[in-house]
């Protein structure tokens, strides 16, 4: 049994998140768990909300709340809306927790002792108006690489291009909108990434696996300009990881917090060590998992993330990690998504433009929404949500193919043969063939579920829905039971056990409507088929009771559609 450990990038807690979060990072996560739990492998699945820096203190401001409050409150809602999408993580953490506190430390202590933690006394931006200095996302202003207007103070969400405050023109506070910014001295921990650049560009042309977005973005980073960077890790705030080296004080560096993206990564490891307290287990429970002198040697990680975050998980974690001199596991696999474009625009958090994850199970099921997302991945360049492509992949694929199916195949059975599977005789060339051609695209399903093939899978799954189609429409029992009533049971018989087949391959796509044609089929054998699939596909022996289930997706009207163009058009407030 292979063991997995997968995680998601964890998302910020600043308010709920957009169909285009959701694609990019915890969705094919949840695809790949739940696959990878399906093949009968162990599997750890981990995220967490990020709570910590600029976006929880300005989003409790807006909200009028302390910030502990706030993150503490919608952590329970994201936790509520990720089970509404079915995403099935182990655990689900909080990057303010105690674990992440003194992991976070211990890290900064070990990079102290070895040399890679300078201090640094630099300019920083300063507003009287607000009575603060400004931190990266505290300031906004247009970004001397592209010219984007609304660039942040350490990325530009255009060009991607890492920042400082100073370098953006004309900036201003996110908090107030002054301009009157001043540039003050204050003191500051440098990682000092730049002495490990070789050992990371030994490490990412290690990787010869990686997607190209993940290793061109990584390349970039680590090429660009001077080369990597020496990267500040603390931050003039109030909320946060307190500065500390290990469990001790560390002068200079009081009133002081970790930078976010130093304590966010380590979160990962965290939340490992939440989900063992949480289940009532020991230290070695979670270690198993990240340390590879306690048995993680033989675990494969696999992130996934959106290529905005690309930059962060290949360059500064791995030298927090690697800088550390301690066996912690590497990630071995990273997959990063482009950005999935709404309507002839971008999705935005900040902006609140797009369907958010709330709004999108208010009017539909999780199912629906899962499946176009899948299908439709962001993976070898940016995608788009329109209402029209979204109508017509549900319909098509979802309510014509497979649900047509099984409601075909189970209604005719009951009305000849009644809700037991019938007996009939032995298969003929159709079905042997039928069965040849679901093993080739079996196979290759998995091929591409093994790769992290998301849109390529999702073809592949369509394709043995449409085989079943396929042959129940040539077979055409309805038509064979007039002449050769035997024959007719044993072309039902085998669509019935075809609908087993397609609960189980599908459930990592769409696990409600799997749950549902098991529960019809009235059995809880969710096993993956391996070997003989002809012999896989006769397990539902004649008189085995089934029931006709609901109507598995319902069609959607070009009402709804042109209403919830017309709801989700404008700016979510």
């Amino acid at each position: 049994m292979a063991r997995h450990l997968i995680t998601s990038a964890i998302p910020y807690i600043n308010g709920i998140k957009h169909l285009g979060n959701l694609v990019g990072s915890q969705l094919p996560a949840d695809l790949y768990a739940r696959y990878q739990r399906g093949r009968g492998n162990e599997v750890l699945f981990l995220c967490a909300t990020d709570e910590h820096g600029t976006p929880a203190e300005l989003a409790a401001a807006k909200a009028g709340k302390p910030v502990a409050e706030y993150c503490a409150e919608m952590h329970a809602v994201q936790a509520t809306i990720a089970r509404g999408f079915r995403l099935s993580f182990d655990h689900f953490g909080r990057s303010s927790s105690p674990q992440n506190h003194a992991l976070t430390q211990h890290f900064a202590g070990r990079l102290a002792d070895a040399g890679l933690i300078r201090e640094v006394s630099e300019t920083q931006v300063y507003s009287p108006t607000d009575g603060r200095f400004l931190p990266d996302r505290y300031i906004e202003g247009t970004c001397p690489n592209c010219g984007f207007e609304s660039a942040r103070g350490d990325q530009c969400d255009n060009c991607t291009k890492q920042l400082d405050p100073v370098d953006l023109i004309n900036p201003r506070s996110t908090i107030s909108g002054a301009t009157d910014l001043e540039q003050r001295e204050t003191k500051h921990l440098y990682l000092c990434q730049s002495q490990m650049r070789q050992q990371l560009q030994d490490w990412i042309d290690s990787k010869a696996d990686w997607p190209i977005l993940t290793t061109s973005i990584a390349k970039k980073w680590l090429n660009d300009g001077d080369g990597l960077q020496d990267r500040g890790i603390t931050r003039d705030l109030d909320w946060g990881i307190p500065v500390k080296r290990g469990d001790q004080d560390w002068p200079g560096m009081e009133g002081k917090v970790f930078y976010v993206w130093f304590d966010a990564p380590i979160e990962y490891i965290a939340c490992g060590a939440e989900w063992a307290e949480a289940q009532g287990q020991d230290a070695q429970s979670w270690e198993r998992w990240w340390r590879t002198d306690k048995g993680a040697d033989n675990v494969t990680y696999t992130q996934f993330m959106g290529k905005d975050n690309v930059p962060f998980h290949t360059l500064s974690f791995p030298a927090t990690i690697l800088g550390s001199g301690e066996p912690w596991k590497l990630v071995d696999y990273i997959k990063s998504f482009n950005y999935l474009n709404y309507d002839g625009g971008q999705f935005s958090t900040s902006r609140g433009r797009g369907v958010f994850m709330d709004q999108a199970l208010e009017i539909l099921p999780a199912d629906y929404w899962r499946w176009w997302l899948l299908s439709h991945a962001p993976e070898s360049s940016d995608a788009e949500f329109t209402w029209e492509n979204f109508q017509t992949s549900v319909n098509k694929d979802l309510a014509d193919v497979l649900g047509n199916f099984v409601s075909r195949i189970t209604k005719f059975c009951r009305s000849k043969f009644g809700e037991v599977v019938p007996e009939g005789g032995e298969i003929g060339a159709q079905e042997t063939a039928l069965i040849d051609a679901l093993t080739t695209r079996l196979h290759a399903y998995q091929t591409f579920m093994d790769d992290m093939e998301v849109r390529k899978s999702a073809q592949e799954l369509r394709a043995i829905w449409v085989l079943g189609n396929e042959y129940l429409q040539s077979a055409a029992p309805w038509v064979t039971i007039k002449e050769d009533p035997e024959r007719a049971a044993m072309q039902t018989r085998l669509g019935l056990n075809l609908i087993r087949l397609y609960a189980v391959l599908s459930t990592p796509f769409i696990p409600d409507a799997s749950a549902a044609m098991l529960a019809g089929l009235q059995t809880d054998d969710a096993d993956w088929p391996e070997g003989d699939l002809g012999a896989w596909l006769s397990a539902l022996p004649a008189g085995h009771a089934f029931t006709v289930p609901d109507v598995l997706f319902t069609k959607i009207t070009d009402e709804q559609r042109e209403d919830w163009q017309t709801r989700f058009a404008g700016i979510r407030t």
